[in-house]
């Protein structure tokens, strides 16, 4: 089949601990609702379901540091740590048993927000794309197999900025599971494999700039850093 030009590159993520393994990514799927907020433990939020594309994902090897550039005139950044689940299979309407089973692996990813954009669009009534769905916005580390993972036994989450720590949580702390995402996901779009979905974040995200080196991770799973500049 002749091309009018040569198609993108496959958006891949590799595998840790393996040269020559990689996961492609096909979808990024992300969450806001998926944890408690302060003061209301055991509440389940409403799922807010929105999406980035494919080549919004970089992927960030344990040794390594992604520079990400802001202009000084840019929307503030704000990052949020998130367990990821990378799918092998998939279904639409999917049961809670057909979810967990569709999950491959699981990374750390860092769902980068303008914050401030963010609340423009909501009070427009607009979608959040352009707040979301920026180049560079959905970096994450390499895939663990699951069956090197703790999951779905609770994993802490973490982000510090610095020194300081801004994100503190375990996905025990999630009123939606991972597996309950998935389903839900499914219910509108029939999920694919190399689908991946970023499952929330819990409280603490606040904006960051320019010089801040930002770790995020999941014990268990991984971590990745940014340096913001």
């Amino acid at each position: 089949m002749p091309f009018l030009f040569a198609p993108p590159a496959q958006p891949v993520i590799p595998v840790q601990d393996e040269r020559y393994e990689f996961f492609p990514v096909r979808r990024v799927f992300c969450v806001a609702g998926s944890y408690a907020k302060a003061g209301t433990p055991g509440a389940k939020p409403q799922l807010h379901i929105f999406m980035k594309p494919a080549d919004a994902v970089v992927p960030i090897g344990p040794n390594d540091v992604f520079d990400m550039a802001v202009e000084e005139d840019e929307e503030p950044l704000m990052p949020e740590v998130e367990l990821v689940a990378c799918l092998s299979k998939g279904g639409r309407a999917m049961s809670l048993e057909e979810a967990a089973d569709a999950v491959w692996g699981w990374c750390v990813g860092i769902d980068f927000t303008k914050p401030e954009l963010r609340g423009r669009l909501a009070a427009a009534g607009s979608s959040w794309e352009r707040a979301k769905a920026f180049e560079g916005s959905a970096p994450v580390s390499y895939v663990r197999p699951d069956y090197r993972s703790p999951m779905p036994a609770p994993a802490d989450l973490y982000l510090y900025v610095g020194n300081e720590r801004r994100q503190h949580g375990s996905t025990g702390e999630m009123t939606w599971s991972a597996a309950e995402i998935i389903a839900e996901i499914s219910k509108t779009w029939t999920l694919q494999p190399g689908d991946v979905v970023f499952t929330g974040t819990p409280a603490g995200a606040r904006p960051v700039k320019r010089g801040d080196l930002i770790l995020a991770g999941v014990n268990g799973v991984g971590s990745l850093r940014v340096q913001i500049h």
